[in-house]
């Protein structure tokens, strides 16, 4: 896979992964916690600021453990 390719498969994941934490959170929040629905660019932000909060997780795969998730 070309720059081309990579650079269209992170397009897609910055939109698509919003969309999907937005679904989730409004399946259950408001039920569970009686939290507002959010949407679209709410969710976008919310991802955001976790990142910045939490750090973004690596996966690296090491020969002998296997694959290792670091933070």
């Amino acid at each position: 896979m070309g720059s081309m390719g990579i650079a269209v498969v992170i397009l897609i994941l910055v939109f698509l992964v919003p969309a999907l934490f937005m679904w989730l959170w409004n399946m259950t929040c408001p039920e569970v916690f009686h939290l507002p629905e959010i949407r679209y660019w709410q969710a976008f932000r919310l991802l955001i600021l976790a990142s910045l909060l939490f750090g973004v997780a690596h996966l690296s795969v090491s020969s002998s453990a296997g694959p290792i998730l670091r933070v």
